[in-house]
């Protein structure tokens, strides 16, 4: 895709095209340097907002922007746009409306904010957005965009926060933000990526996004031919025989069978969201990405011991250059990176989330 004053333009006209629109135009309007930068912000509303709702859109960013700017100053004196921490991930992503001229999307997200100096670590906070959208000159644009609190998932009981500096490699200087592009293959999976650093990139978050599908856990063909069509030949034999054997466990665990649902009715809940990347290291050939990501994992209904969780991981993809697009050669969990949890909010019941499970539900990939 390619960006236009920092906001990412050029949507495909389908459902998923919208769907990736509102994921980015959200995680921009989140974004460090938007919240700090007026003119920036206004350059980057003037590129997202539909004919007409310019001003009107750059006035509520202005005073979204100074309710949320001092999330970001952690516990210092005051902002520092070079060590804040600004991010937004999509766990899910709804179509409330769909038509040629204009289409609704409702988000759930996590976003994290603070910043990587001083003694308080960022904090981690969940929101339901919803964007509508217009057709216009061949692309999405934004017409509107509402937030409300979102269902929050308590951060899983094994992760402790991190301390403030653990997050610096996640500064906007030296980390990006994912950028979802809703393109899709005959199959659809992702289409073929850009032979650059941006198409690996790309190739890593939807790698990540895939994996923590719940169609990965419970559809041996789905999981197959998105096998087939992201990972590299060299390791897809053994890449589908540990898959398998995961999925299994995970379905026994959840006790869930093939449609994804326990005998009481109750639904496995995963997703996984890239909250910002950055390159490893890079050659024609062969690319290293390090993604800070949001995984949910659980059960929605009634059991609350089974209750979704969030966890807060880095993950490395390794990628080769293969027949014109980039594949995965590993996709491997590392350290996490745990932010505090939302403040005053407790976890919502664990029946509520099945409002955000489903395919229906799954994000626009990269």
């Amino acid at each position: 895709m390619r960006k236009t004053d920092g906001v990412p333009v050029g949507y495909p006209h389908t459902p998923s095209g919208a769907k990736a629109a509102a994921a980015n135009y959200t995680t921009v309007s989140g974004s460090a340097r938007f919240l700090t930068n007026k003119n920036a912000r206004h350059r980057a509303v003037a590129a997202m907002a539909a004919k007409g709702t310019v001003e009107a859109t750059a006035k509520k960013a202005n005073h979204a922007a100074r309710r949320t700017v001092s999330s970001l100053r952690g516990d210092t004196s005051k902002v520092s746009s070079k060590r804040a921490i600004a991010r937004t991930g999509v766990l899910s992503a709804h179509i409330l409306g769909f038509a040629a001229h204009g289409a609704m999307v409702r988000l759930w997200t996590t976003t994290v904010r603070g910043s990587a100096a001083g003694h308080a670590t960022p904090k981690t906070d969940f929101q339901s957005v919803t964007v509508t959208l217009t057709w216009e000159s061949n692309d999405w644009k934004l017409k509107d965009s509402s937030s409300t609190s979102g269902l929050v998932a308590p951060i899983d009981s094994r992760q402790t926060s991190n301390v403030p500096a653990d997050f610096s490699d996640y500064v906007r200087a030296t980390a990006e933000d994912p950028v979802l592009s809703g393109s899709a293959d005959h199959d659809g999976f992702p289409a073929p990526y850009g032979h650059d650093g941006h198409g690996a990139r790309a190739a890593a978050v939807s790698a990540t996004m895939l994996y923590g599908d719940p169609r990965f856990f419970v559809n041996e063909d789905w999981r197959h031919r998105m096998l087939a069509a992201t990972a590299a030949s060299s390791v897809l034999r053994s890449v589908t025989s540990d898959t398998n054997s995961t999925a299994r466990l995970v379905m026994e665990n959840r006790g869930v069978g093939a449609d994804g649902k326990a005998a009481d009715g109750s639904e496995l809940i995963t997703r996984t969201a890239a909250l910002a990347t950055r390159s490893i290291s890079y050659s024609d050939q062969a690319a290293s990405i390090e993604l800070w990501t949001a995984s949910v994992g659980g059960v929605a209904g009634k059991d609350e011991t089974r209750r979704p969780q969030v966890a807060f991981l880095r993950m490395t993809v390794d990628l080769v250059w293969e027949d014109g697009t980039w594949k995965t050669t590993a996709v491997t969990p590392s350290e996490p990176l745990v932010p505090s949890p939302p403040a005053m909010q407790e976890a919502d019941p664990a029946d509520s989330f099945a409002d955000v499970g489903g395919a229906s539900n799954a994000p626009a990939t990269a």
